[in-house]
Parts: structure tokens; sequence; C-alpha cells
């Protein structure tokens, strides 16, 4: 798994990279009460607007880490937003993106380098 500065945490699986947010990110949100997801299809080039997050606290905008196309989002979420806080960095998953260079998530951080980005 692979973190962004935006508390974005991403997964490959199978030749898809899920995209989701930390779980540090959910609890500075605050209870989510509105997820908006982008169509399938869509391309999106990295910091392209992806996901609306509301939430009790404020309304964010979750942007691509990388670029790619959207071959999957979890509607789940959109029928239970409250998940985004439950699991964050599993059954929450926003998207999954067909990207076809991986070499930008290289200079991503893993694990131990987010968790002291976040002190």
């Amino acid at each position: 798994m692979k973190y962004t500065e935006e508390h974005e945490w991403l997964r490959i699986e199978d030749d898809l990279v899920v995209v989701g947010i930390t779980a540090h990110a959910a609890e500075q949100l605050g209870d989510v009460v509105f997820v908006e997801l982008p169509e399938v299809g869509t391309m999106v080039v990295k910091d392209d607007e992806i996901v609306v997050i509301e939430s009790v606290k404020a309304a964010s905008d979750i942007l691509a880490p990388i670029d790619g196309e959207i071959m999957e989002v979890n509607d789940s979420i959109v029928n239970e937003p409250g998940k985004v806080n439950d699991d964050p960095e599993n059954d929450a998953w926003f998207v999954k993106l067909k990207v076809d260079d991986l070499g930008p998530m290289d200079d991503m951080m893993d694990e131990a380098a987010y968790k002291a980005f976040i002190g």
C-alpha cells in the first residue's frame, strides 16, 4: 500500500489501482454524510477532482493521485457514507483505476513513512 500527502491510500489489486482515504483522514473529517463518485469510464489526470465528500465538519474534494481510467466505483459508500468512517482502508474504497504507468507510485510513501508524516 502507498500513501499520498493528501491522505489517500493506493493499493494494487489484480491489474487495477484501488484508491481510498486513510483512517487519519476519515477521523479528521468527522462523520461522513455524503459521497459523490465519478462515472465509470472517466479518464482522470493526477489532481483532477474525482470524489466529493461531505461530513459534519466540512466538504472535501478527493483528487486523483495518479493518471488513469475509472474502471469501478464503490456504490456501497454512496448509500452508506458512514462506511468511510467505519472501514476507510478496506471496504470503503472509492475508485479502481486502470493505470498505464505505475511509476509515480514509487515516489509515494510507504506505511512507515506515512505514519511518520502524520506524526
